[in-house]
């Protein structure tokens, strides 16, 4: 029963967080257990421009156990068995805690299509192109992306036909903006970036961790401080 009531609340938290870019599905209204998942390819990689399908298997116990997801989209990662769809991921094994939820774990797979890790492999020969050729490794992927997780709602267009030269120079011009900028900003009311991303990063709004932080008098948390992390999260979570 509480398995239940965890469920149906962590899927009416996605409905009212269509800005979360993550989205959850019944597939039999009298069946918690079996969801499917999506969310959309993270910007300035190749996975831009697609909608990604994972599905998802609650077990009994949950949410002392992870949920087992896999991909349904076909995906071009070293991380992410093109064959299977099964994902090497670290809080769908020993790092999963009742603190994380569906949610986060979908956000979670989509920082996994940002940053790869190919010391860790599922898929040993994604891996290796990936080590040895990261231009044929992009060119794949983005390939894929678009041939096997089309997203309709997308708007962009890879292939706007500008010049390469054009295009990274715009590329560069924007990162040293953006660069500036993270230099100069470091803090936002008083509270560490860092530690408001590293919130962000588990599917929470930015508004809510800094009510949060600032009814806890917090204005940095340690990435060790597991106990402060626990607090946080457990007044997040209500």
């Amino acid at each position: 029963m509480t398995s239940i009531k965890r469920i149906s609340r962590e899927l009416e938290d996605v409905k009212k967080d269509p800005l979360s870019g993550v989205t959850l599905e019944v597939i039999d209204e009298n069946d918690l257990s079996h969801l499917k998942g999506t969310f959309v390819g993270p910007p300035g990689t190749p996975y831009e421009g697609g909608l990604f399908k994972v599905d998802i298997q609650i077990p009994s116990n949950y949410p002392f156990k992870p949920p087992k997801v896999q991909f349904d989209s076909k995906i071009y990662h070293p991380n992410i068995s093109s064959v299977t769809g099964a994902i090497c991921l670290d809080i769908l094994k020993n790092a999963w805690t009742p603190i994380l939820t569906l949610k986060s774990t979908l956000i979670s797979l989509q920082s996994l299509l940002q940053s790869p890790e190919p010391s860790d492999p599922q898929d040993a020969q994604v891996a290796s192109v990936f080590l040895k050729d990261k231009r044929e490794f992009d060119r794949t992927a983005k390939e894929w992306t678009f041939k096997y997780a089309p997203n309709p709602d997308y708007k962009g267009n890879p292939d706007d036909g500008k010049s390469h030269s054009s295009n990274e120079a715009s590329e560069q011009d924007e990162n040293n903006r953006k660069k500036t900028k993270v230099e100069k900003v470091t803090h936002i009311d008083g509270i560490e970036i860092a530690s408001i991303e590293m919130f962000e990063n588990m599917g929470f709004s930015r508004p809510k961790i800094l009510d949060v932080l600032k009814k806890l008098g917090l204005t940095r948390v340690e990435d060790n401080d597991g106990d402060t992390k626990q607090e946080i999260l457990e007044e997040l979570l209500r």
